[in-house]
């Protein structure tokens, strides 16, 4: 265990980094967090005389992530001091690695684990998304890359009974094994799936939706981003129609969603081609008259509602 006091963070930093070379878990005895609440990092605290740098439990938390470790639960150490143990993440569990088939997100694969409605960051963005859009206002809902069917049942958990009965949603993904999951799940009798390729909705026959959902499966390599996007908006969408695009910014590894998307090339997180999409999309709905606005931190959300 190695003690700090009044290091600076990019002691603490480096230590970190140079140690977890060399082993799988290591533990730092640094002030208690209870200690000096409301205060900034590295704000002073004196206690007994002994001089401590301030760092939140957020700040220790950040720290962990940009490691890829888990912080697993503080020890006092003694009556100012706390152990913080880092775990380092199996980075190679995780989905992003499996092949890509047509199950890569089917019922048996790691993706199955991940259940984003858990996750507060992204909880709490796809909920401001969906009460932006006044979802209890949209009737026919469609959901592009639905998988076993969370996005709906957030919908079904914050309408009433009555109100949510009246919608009819539309769910479509390629996975066989997740569909009928999400069929099994939805049977209220207002809920329909398909096993599609998105590439080719046009042989659905689908109609104009009041609102189109579809979070991380736009920028899929197997599919053809802007045309795409912009046959949604021309094709799919009803006149006073809303979008709500997801966008990931993040990684799920080891049992962690870990901030920051991973771009091809880059051994960082580089977020050039996750700006780029956004800032496409939303030019392209302002210029059909959309008020468009983009939140969320892990997942980013662009919300867009037709200005009257």
């Amino acid at each position: 265990m190695q003690r700090f006091t009044t290091e600076p963070m990019i002691d603490i930093l480096s230590w970190a980094e140079e140690s977890l070379k060399h082993t799988d878990l290591i533990t730092l005895e640094v002030l208690n967090p209870d200690f000096g609440r409301g205060c900034y990092a590295g704000e002073i605290i004196t206690l007994d005389n002994a001089d401590y740098l301030y760092r939140s439990t957020k700040a220790w938390s950040d720290l962990g992530e940009l490691l890829f470790c888990r912080l697993l639960t503080p020890k006092r150490v003694s009556e100012y001091t706390v152990a913080l143990t880092y775990e380092k993440l199996n980075l190679n569990d995780s989905f992003h690695h499996a092949p890509r088939t047509e199950e890569k997100y089917g019922t048996d694969s790691p993706f199955a684990a991940i259940r984003k409605n858990e996750e507060p960051a992204f909880l709490s963005a796809y909920l401001r998304a969906l009460r932006s859009v006044r979802v209890h206002e949209r009737l026919r809902i469609l959901n592009l890359g639905i998988n076993t069917g969370d996005e709906f049942d957030l919908i079904r958990r914050i309408l009433p009974q009555d109100e949510y009965r009246k919608l009819e949603l539309v769910g479509i993904d390629h996975s066989h094994s997740a569909i009928t999951v999400a069929q099994e799940r939805f049977n209220e009798g207002n809920a329909t799936f398909y096993v599609h390729d998105i590439n080719d909705l046009s042989s659905l026959s689908l109609g104009r939706f009041d609102l189109i959902i579809t979070i991380g499966t736009l920028q899929s390599s197997t599919l053809e981003f802007k045309p795409l996007f912009m046959s949604l908006v021309q094709e799919y969408l009803s006149k006073e129609g809303a979008m709500i695009l997801g966008f990931p910014n993040c990684r799920w590894m080891g049992g962690e969603m870990i901030y920051g998307a991973k771009a091809p090339n880059y051994p960082y997180s580089e977020m050039s081609l996750l700006v780029k999409d956004i800032y496409y999309c939303k030019k392209y709905l302002q210029q059909k008259k959309f008020r468009v606005t983009v939140t969320g931190k892990e997942y980013l959300f662009l919300t867009g509602t037709k200005i009257h």
